[in-house]
C-alpha cells in the first residue's frame, strides 16, 4: 500500500514554494509529482521587508498567514495534478520560510513563517512543522536538517561522499564510507543569496539565469581574497548562517574596505567564485577523503556556478544528484516529507555531530486538521 506524504520548502532566495508528493511506503523515496509555485509579488515583497527590517513578531503575522495560504494553495495544486484526494495523504511536512536565524544568540532563535496549524486547517491534512526548534532546545544550531536524509539516500561503504546543497546558503553533508565514523555537515556560506541579490539590484531579475551575466565578467582575485577573510569561513563547525550575515550590506562593506572600483559584472563573477571556493575549502578541510561530490539545490541549474565548483574541487569528481535518480531541485522538499514520516514514527531526525545538539531528538511538531 502506498504511504503518501507531501513536502513543502521555500528557501533563502524567497522565490517559490517547492512541493513534492511522495510515496514513502518502501525504502526508496518515490516522487509521484512535484510543483513549484512562484510567490505572489506582493507576498515576496512583504517577506523581504520582514527579513530586512526584522519586523517581527507583531508585523510578521500578516506574512505568516499569507505564506501559509500560499503553501496550502500549493498543496491543492499538487493534489489536483496527481488526481489524489487529501484524505489519502498521511501528512504534510512544511519547513516554512525562514525570516530570521541566529543560532548563536542568547537565546538561540530561528523563525519560520507559514503556520503549520493553518496549513493543516485549510488542507484538512495533518501537518508537521517547526522542525528546527527541538534541535535548538537540545543545544543545536537547528540547521542544516537535510543531512539525515542525505545519509539515507547517498551513504555507501564504497567511498566517502560529500553532498553539497546549493540553495540561498550552501551546506555540506560529509558521508564517510566507514559506518563507525560520524556524519558531519554545516553551512559553508552563501550559495545563491548574494548573487541573486546583486542580480535583482542591477538586472532587475530574481537571479542570473544560468550564470550568463557572471560568465561575462572577470573574477577579481583581490576582492575575492577579502571576502574569504570573513571570520565565518574560518569558524569551526557546528555552524549555520543566513541572510542575517550574508546580504547586500555585507557586500557593500567588503567593497568599501576594498576601495577600488569594480564593474558590476565582475562583482557578480566574484560572488560566484566565492561560493565555489568556500565550498571547496570546506570539503578539503573537513572531508579530505571525499571521493565524490554530489550537488543538489537550485544552484545546480547555474551552469557557470557548477563549472567553477568543478574547477575548485580539482581532481574530485562532481555530479548533480539527478544522475543518481534524485532530482536536484526537489531535494529539500523531499527531505521535509521524509522528516514528517520520521516524526510520526518517533524517529530522531537530527544529527548531533552536524548541528551540535546534545542528543538525537524527534524533529517537528504535529498539527492535526480542524475538522469541526
Amino acid at each position: 500500500m502506498p504511504e503518501f506524504f507531501i513536502g513543502l520548502m521555500s528557501g533563502t532566495s524567497v522565490d517559490a514554494i517547492d512541493s513534492v508528493l511522495m510515496d514513502l511506503s518502501g525504502p526508496a523515496s518515490r516522487v509521484i509529482t512535484r510543483s513549484s509555485q512562484a510567490l505572489h509579488k506582493e507576498l515576496k515583497k512583504e517577506i523581504h521587508r520582514v527579513i530586512l527590517k526584522r519586523a517581527w513578531p507583531q508585523d510578521v503575522e500578516d506574512a505568516d498567514r499569507e505564506f501559509a495560504r500560499a503553501c496550502s494553495a500549493s498543496v491543492h495544486r499538487l493534489l489536483q495534478e496527481a488526481s489524489i484526494q487529501a484524505d489519502r495523504i498521511t501528512a504534510i511536512g512544511s519547513h516554512g520560510q525562514t525570516v530570521f536565524h541566529d543560532p548563536s544568540g542568547t537565546p538561540a532563535v530561528s523563525v519560520q513563517i507559514g503556520s503549520p496549524g493553518q496549513i493543516a486547517r485549510i488542507t484538512g491534512i495533518q501537518t508537521v512543522g517547526e522542525f528546527r526548534q527541538a534541535d535548538i532546545d537540545a543545544g543545536g544550531q537547528g540547521a542544516p536538517l537535510a543531512c539525515a536524509y542525505h545519509e539515507a539516500l547517498f551513504r555507501t561503504r564504497e567511498e566517502d561522499r560529500t553532498v553539497v546543497n546549493l540553495g540561498g546558503i550552501a551546506n555540506i553533508t560529509c558521508l564517510p564510507a566507514d559506518p563507525a565514523s560520524d556524519i558531519t555537515g554545516f553551512d559553508t556560506g552563501p550559495a545563491n543569496t548574494l548573487s541573486d541579490a546583486w542580480a535583482r539590484k542591477h538586472l532587475e531579475r530574481d537571479f542570473d539565469d544560468d550564470g550568463k551575466w557572471a560568465r561575462a565578467g572577470t573574477i577579481d582575485q583581490d576582492l575575492l581574497h577579502r571576502m574569504l577573510e570573513d571570520p565565518y569561513f574560518k569558524r569551526q563547525p557546528p555552524k549555520s548562517t543566513g541572510r542575517e550575515r550574508f546580504n547586500l550590506s555585507w557586500l557593500r562593506q567588503k567593497l568599501d574596505q576594498y576601495g577600488k572600483p569594480v564593474r558590476n559584472v565582475d562583482i557578480q563573477s566574484t560572488l560566484v567564485e566565492l561560493t565555489a571556493r568556500s565550498v571547496a575549502r570546506a570539503v578539503e578541510s573537513h572531508a579530505p577523503r571525499t571521493s565524490r561530490v554530489l550537488l543538489c539545490g537550485g544552484g545546480c541549474f547555474n551552469a557557470y556556478l557548477v563549472s567553477r565548483i568543478r574547477k575548485a574541487m580539482r581532481d574530485v569528481p562532481v555530479a548533480c544528484t539527478g544522475a543518481y535518480g534524485v532530482p536536484e531541485k526537489w531535494m529539500e522538499a523531499m527531505a521535509f516529507a521524509w522528516l514528517a514520516k520520521q516524526h510520526l514514527e518517533g524517529i530522531p531526525g537530527n544529527i548531533p555531530s552536524v548541528t551540535g545538539a546534545r542528543q538525537k531528538v524527534v524533529l517537528g511538531k504535529l498539527y492535526p486538521p480542524d475538522r469541526a
